[in-house]
């Protein structure tokens, strides 16, 4: 009789532990079609700055990220803890260094998909393919924020941040208001990339999100492109006329291009309408869309009326 007992008290612990993996099995929908997850996983692996974003935003903290010294310069926030690994190369990672950190799940992004049979025989693999010329990028970016926060069971956590995002666009959105009155500048954002050429972000990019979510237009609007900027000429940037130019920091070249007459002449330069934007990753995902707008903001809080 007693060793029945221990026999069905044992089946039952058991059927209960195989109920407990079952509820905590999600399958969830990258860019490649539907992924199951078994288990939550707890050594993630980034290859991605826009995921590492927001893994960093949703409170985990991966076990190795590529290229933290890139991330240390051109995203900056959130701010990368100290025991994370660098695993090389966003393009052309080491595989041996994310062999030995044992990840179970590795994330990646746009431009990357060509590393799956690569990274696949370490980890599964989710892939977010946000950016792309043929859909509405930010509704990809909350999406794949909102398929990342529940295959780790963030869901609350992610639905938090975007109601928050919202809200924090509003409290901008009044700032902006109160200094410049009703009637808002209309501006452009580059990334300046030497003194004959630069990147001007226009329609399908985070910079738009942004600035929607403030309430600004375009100065010089661009047409819809995949990672929603534009190649364009230094003296092109004279379409700005009497809008604001935002420029996006780092800028190596910043004072050899600002003496150059061409750039003293510019109508933003002489009318005193340009100001530079803290470093703030221009492709990245659903939190750094609200750092964006903070950064925008404060920039153009700098703008006389």
């Amino acid at each position: 009789m007693f060793a029945k007992r221990i026999c069905s008290a044992l089946m039952g612990l058991m059927l209960s532990l195989f109920a407990a993996q079952a509820l905590a099995a999600v399958e969830v929908e990258d860019s490649r079609g539907t992924q199951r997850f078994e288990r939550v996983p707890q050594r993630v692996v980034a290859l991605n700055w826009a995921v590492t974003e927001e893994l960093l935003a949703l409170g985990v903290t991966p076990v190795g990220v590529a290229d933290i010294r890139g991330y240390n310069d051109w995203v900056v926030k959130p701010a990368i803890p100290e025991p994370v690994v660098d695993v090389g190369r966003r393009d052309e990672p080491s595989l041996e260094v994310m062999a030995s950190l044992k990840p179970d799940l590795i994330l990646i992004g746009s431009q990357q998909g060509g590393l799956i049979d690569k990274l696949a025989p370490i980890a599964p693999v989710l892939y977010f393919d946000n950016y792309r010329a043929d859909h509405d990028n930010l509704a990809a970016i909350d999406r794949s924020f909102q398929t990342l926060a529940r295959v780790l069971g963030r869901e609350a956590e992610a639905e938090a941040i975007l109601d928050r995002r919202q809200q924090r666009m509003d409290e901008l959105a009044e700032q902006l208001r109160a200094h410049f009155g009703t009637s808002l500048p209309k501006v452009t954002v580059v990334r300046l990339g030497d003194t004959a050429h630069t990147l001007v972000y226009g329609a399908n990019s985070s910079v738009a999100a942004a600035m929607q979510g403030l309430g600004l237009k375009q100065a010089m609007p661009q047409p819809s492109t995949q990672w929603g900027m534009t190649h364009k000429k230094v003296t092109d940037l004279a379409a700005v006329g009497e809008g604001v130019l935002l420029y996006i920091e780092p800028f190596p070249k910043r004072d050899q291009l600002f003496s150059m007459p061409l750039w003293q002449f510019m109508p933003f330069v002489q009318n005193d309408r340009i100001a530079a934007v803290e470093p703030v990753w221009s492709y990245g995902g659903a939190a750094s869309i609200e750092l964006m707008a903070e950064a925008l903001t404060r920039s153009l809080l700098e703008i006389a009326p």
